[in-house]
């Protein structure tokens, strides 16, 4: 019964935090699914890589607010719908409830049939930025974690490498331990910059951070 209640308790702390968490409030505000928006945000506006006209692929999208900021950026004076000056293409393992101009494609980025459709919707046009949010389901095995979240960014920094513009950007969430230095050198090996940022909208407990990479060194 006491772990039952310490549970409890942990879950009313956590309930607690959320419902007075200003990013949860500015979401709700501001007609986001998620506060992750708001992580992308502080990103974009750090580098200024999301412009009207750009390709972006949203990789492990759902619920979808990398997307609506996304869609934001690209569309003439910030309108969550309406004309849209360029292109998002989003998968996620997960369904997503539709964005409009927002392709969706459902599946697991690790199977090579998901990257085929994901190849063929951005329909041979080059990337200007590719987002990456993916991450996989966490046994607490601190080993094989690292191994699942790194195999994911091996592949998003794949396909990066193959459908980026030479002077295009990859973002990515990643967790800091194990595996950590060798993923920052995977990027510092791909692009000419290579920055790692802590969004203020990242919660302080949490080990995430994002790598950002600008600029191809060997361009497929």
């Amino acid at each position: 019964m006491k772990a039952q209640t310490k549970s409890k308790k942990v879950n009313k702390a956590w309930l607690n935090d959320h419902v007075n968490d200003p990013y949860v409030k500015a979401a709700q505000k501001d007609g986001y699914r998620a506060r992750a928006a708001y992580k992308l945000k502080e990103i974009d506006e750090q580098f200024g890589l999301i412009r009207p006209g750009h390709v972006v692929v949203d990789l492990g999208s759902s619920p979808g607010a990398w997307s609506q900021y996304v869609r934001r950026r690209l569309a003439p004076g910030g309108a969550a719908a309406g004309r849209l000056d360029g292109a998002i293409i989003a998968l996620d393992i997960l369904p997503m409830e539709p964005i409009e101009g927002v392709t969706f494609l459902q599946g697991d980025f690790r199977e090579e049939e998901v990257l085929a459709r994901l190849q063929e919707a951005v329909q041979g046009r080059a990337v200007d930025v590719v987002v990456s949010d993916m991450a996989p389901n966490l046994s607490g095995v601190e080993s094989v974690d690292a191994v699942r979240i790194a195999h994911l960014i091996e592949l998003a920094v794949d396909f990066a490498v193959h459908h980026l513009k030479p002077e295009g950007a990859l973002v990515v969430k990643l967790f800091h331990g194990s595996g950590y230095t060798q993923l920052v050198q995977l990027f510092k090996e791909t692009f000419r910059v290579v920055k790692p940022v802590k969004p203020k909208a990242s919660r302080d407990k949490s080990s995430e951070t994002f790598l950002v990479g600008i600029g191809l060194k060997h361009p497929a």
